[in-house]
């Protein structure tokens, strides 16, 4: 080397990025947002990654309650990011099985399809060790979940504040695509190479994107208390009114407990003038009796349920992700899952970037292209199941029944669909 070359080990330093280093702005610190900026901060040693939330540092989100479903998929992530071992696999419930059924049509009984439990219901097990593996996924509060990664963001950002930064308590006013630079308005404006917006929000506080569709329905949720359930088993019950589940969650006090979604007419509700005990009725009679028994409900929040979805995750630099690309009906439980497995498939994208100037927004077109078939898919299995609970026509709930009995029966079909909603396509 020559006196007058460049030290190269230091402009290749993760601590000093080069001036050509990538810079990604990441908008949203959720669960979908912060495991984007985790695993770019080891996938793309060189990148300066900025993570922008409108929360203030001083909030403590671990008190949020709110219930995440995990595909087993999603928690290898999260264990790949040393994450998931420790305090969040402590405060998560695994799912060992995954129970569906219809609750039984009276046509049904007329007809001789196997698949169907003892009592006559058209009934789907998926089980763990059936799939060689020692869960299908894990149940977890919101803040349990993230909570845990914004700690792990913050210290990678006092490990390396050259490239790495946090901007709590910032709304983000704007995201402006302009040629090769992505302005963020928030106060001060910064310029990055792409910006990813992973900040999503519920259906009802959404503007309306380009594929949207009220369901007309709303979910109940909260929890409820059992006694005789199978432990680590997920329930999903098709009902007339629409889909119900229970979702297990760690004992408490020695006491089962279950997250609920309760999905129902919004203009024909059959459950918000019910006290908790007319509710626990109600729910003793849609659900199979291998549930067990309910002892008690806690409150309930009800949410309008419906479809917002982006025809394009891309514009120009940036890309959209999680909730924020699409808000999906809660019968399949993909949701996090979809976004998650957005991220990923971004982060292999920009793995290719060389020269940011030229390459991101090839980057970003081939990061949609490969999301295609599994967010496609996977929006219109949602959108068909949501939509045929509206559906009046005679015999529906019998083919939807027939159809489970079958899936039952085709061990290895049914199989498929597991490793299909455990991992999706990536």
């Amino acid at each position: 080397m020559t006196p007058d070359a460049p030290d190269l080990a230091d402009a290749t330093s993760p601590s000093t990025p080069p001036p050509h280093a990538l810079r990604l702005a990441i908008i949203g610190a959720g669960p979908v947002g912060l495991a984007l900026a985790l695993q770019a901060r080891r996938a793309l040693p060189q990148a300066r990654i900025t993570v922008h939330d409108a929360l203030p540092p001083e909030h403590d989100v671990s008190h949020d309650a709110r219930t995440l479903a995990l595909a087993q998929g999603s928690v290898l992530d999260l264990a790949r990011l040393d994450l998931w071992d420790g305090a969040i696999a402590a405060q998560a419930e695994p799912i060992r099985a995954v129970h569906v059924s219809q609750q039984q049509p009276a046509l049904l009984d007329l007809l001789p399809l196997p698949g169907r439990s003892r009592l006559g219901e058209p009934e789907v097990l998926i089980r763990a060790e059936t799939e060689g593996l020692p869960q299908l996924g894990a149940v977890i509060a919101y803040g349990h979940l993230v909570a845990p990664m914004r700690a792990a963001w913050l210290a990678a950002c006092a490990e390396e504040p050259q490239r790495l930064s946090a901007r709590w308590g910032t709304k983000v006013a704007a995201v402006v695509t302009r040629g090769a630079e992505v302005e963020i308005d928030a106060g001060v404006t910064e310029t990055h190479d792409l910006a990813v917006i992973a900040e999503g929000g519920v259906f009802a506080d959404q503007a309306r994107k380009g594929v949207h569709h009220d369901y007309q329905q709303s979910a109940w949720v909260g929890t409820v208390e059992l006694e005789g359930a199978e432990p680590g088993t997920a329930y999903e019950r098709f009902t007339p009114q629409g889909p119900l589940a229970l979702l297990p969650l760690p004992a408490r006090e020695g006491r089962q407990r279950a997250a609920l979604v309760w999905c129902v007419p919004t203009g024909d509700d059959p459950v918000r003038d019910l006290d908790d005990r007319q509710r626990l009725m109600v729910l003793a009679d849609q659900l199979p009796r291998r549930v067990g028994r309910l002892t008690a409900i806690g409150p309930l929040k009800c949410f309008p349920l419906g479809l917002n979805a982006e025809r394009s995750l891309v514009q120009g630099r940036t890309m959209r992700i999680g909730n924020a690309a699409q808000t999906l009906h809660p019968v399949a439980g993909q949701g996090l899952n979809l976004g998650l497995r957005d991220a990923h498939v971004l982060l292999d994208a920009l793995a290719d970037v060389r020269d940011p100037a030229t390459d991101v927004e090839r980057a970003l077109a081939r990061a949609a292209l490969r999301r295609a078939p599994d967010r496609w898919t996977l929006i219109a299995t949602t959108d068909f199941l949501a939509r045929s609970f509206t559906w009046n026509a005679p015999g529906l709930s019998t083919l939807r029944g027939a159809g489970l009995a079958l899936l039952e029966r085709l061990g290895p079909v049914k199989s498929q669909v597991a490793r299909r909603m455990m991992f999706g396509s990536r």
